[in-house]
């Protein structure tokens, strides 16, 4: 905190890659040191944001089992993880016997979306509805379930892998779908609408819901349209489209009080974002950049840099990168003022270092000077690894 001019309402946690639990273990213990001393309450993960709720649910009120949480709490294979395991455990022994006010949250800041593809929109859609269908006259809703469910159809439509690849696959653009985002829209602005009544008429978390519902059925929908683009500029399409929509939830996040969130740097990082994609370049504004724009000081980012990854081939750094001075230092752990850094390198610039594995993202030295610190861990052990090593 000390880096930082104000105790930030999200304070981001980044990291280079996904699947070794050194780094959950490093957000693990930052989370507790939070909540200890500096009453923050949520936490907020690279995790599809509906099944988020059911974690939530089992750590808030004990509702299912710890290993139902893990199964169906998470997405992109998180729930795999023993140090994610750790800290629902952690919550669920905080939270009990505690008021509603002292309780610790969970919360996906993903959208319902994998490398292969998005979900049916038929979850959000329906939940909205329902919540409407509840709490206003009849006759100011757009449809009936029946029409929605008639439009969504199967939803194995929807989830088709092969429409990542082949915009030709996908139903986004449909008569149907285009009908579909309409009723999402209206369906939205019947719920600002209607919002004095139904705030007045919810638990707060069912009002919470209904918005997530309905900024994921209409980002779910506008993904699906972009997937079966056929322009250059679809990925960046569908890239930005991912990312607004994770910016849409970690807003909301931010509404409830101070969180702790923890994702990939690329996600989390003001500056923009960049890759090579069928050799092509794309760009968009990550999640955080957009974030960042609208809480000033009240968003702060930390990226997270490993020295060597050895059993994914990533070995000791060339000591002319950021990771390589940093690998230098006698400590296993270091938390760094990048700005400072940025300062003292003024006449040194670091090399970027290349990662032989795809899936280590080193830092960028021109990020330095729009990063609030780095979080370095020397080493991550091959022990504590949970994708599928190649």
């Amino acid at each position: 905190m000390g880096l930082l001019p104000a105790r930030p309402r999200l304070l981001a946690l980044g990291e280079p890659t996904h699947g070794e639990d050194v780094l959950l273990d490093v957000r693990n213990e930052l989370f507790r040191q939070l909540v200890e001393r500096e009453g923050y309450r949520t936490i907020a993960i690279e995790s599809d944001c509906l099944m988020g709720l059911v974690v939530d649910e089992y750590v808030t009120s004990g509702t299912g089992t710890l290993d139902e949480a893990m199964e169906r709490g998470f997405s992109h294979r998180f729930g795999a993880s023993a140090a994610n395991r750790e800290l629902v455990s952690w919550m669920r022994a905080y939270n009990d016997g505690r008021s509603a006010s002292e309780r610790l949250r969970f919360a996906g800041l993903d959208g319902p979306l994998e490398i292969t593809g998005a979900a049916s929109p038929r979850q959000a859609l329906t939940a909205l509805h329902a919540y409407l269908t509840a709490r206003v006259d009849a006759d100011l809703l757009p449809c009936t379930p029946e029409t929605l469910d008639s439009l969504i159809g199967a939803d194995d439509r929807w989830t088709n892998p092969a429409a990542m690849m082949d915009p030709s696959q996908s139903v986004g653009q449909t008569p149907e779908a285009k009908q579909l985002r309409l009723l999402a829209d209206d369906l939205v602005a019947l719920l600002d609408a209607q919002a004095p009544h139904l705030i007045a008429a919810s638990a707060p978390d069912d009002w919470d819901r209904a918005r997530m519902y309905g900024r994921t059925a209409t980002g779910l929908l506008r993904y699906h349209f972009w997937m079966a683009d056929t322009s250059p500029s679809r990925m960046a399409r569908l890239l930005g489209a991912r990312a607004s929509m994770m910016a849409a939830n970690l807003l909301a996040i931010a509404e409830r009080g101070p969180a702790l969130v923890h994702a990939h740097n690329g996600h989390l990082q003001r500056d923009k974002s960049r890759m090579q994609m069928g050799g092509l370049p794309v760009e968009w504004w990550s999640a955080g950049a957009i974030v960042s724009t609208r809480l000033g000081d009240g968003y702060a980012f930390l990226a997270t840099a490993l020295g060597t990854i050895r059993h994914r081939g990533v070995d000791t750094p060339p000591p002319d990168t950021i990771e390589g001075l940093l690998y230098a230092l006698p400590e296993d752990r270091h938390v760094v003022d990048a700005r400072r850094l940025a300062v003292a390198l003024d006449d040194v610039t670091p090399a970027p270092r290349v990662s032989p594995w795809f899936g280590y993202s080193p830092l960028d030295p021109a990020h330095l000077a729009s990063i609030d610190g780095i979080v370095f861990v020397k080493d991550a052990p091959a022990g504590r690894t949970w994708w599928p090593v190649a």
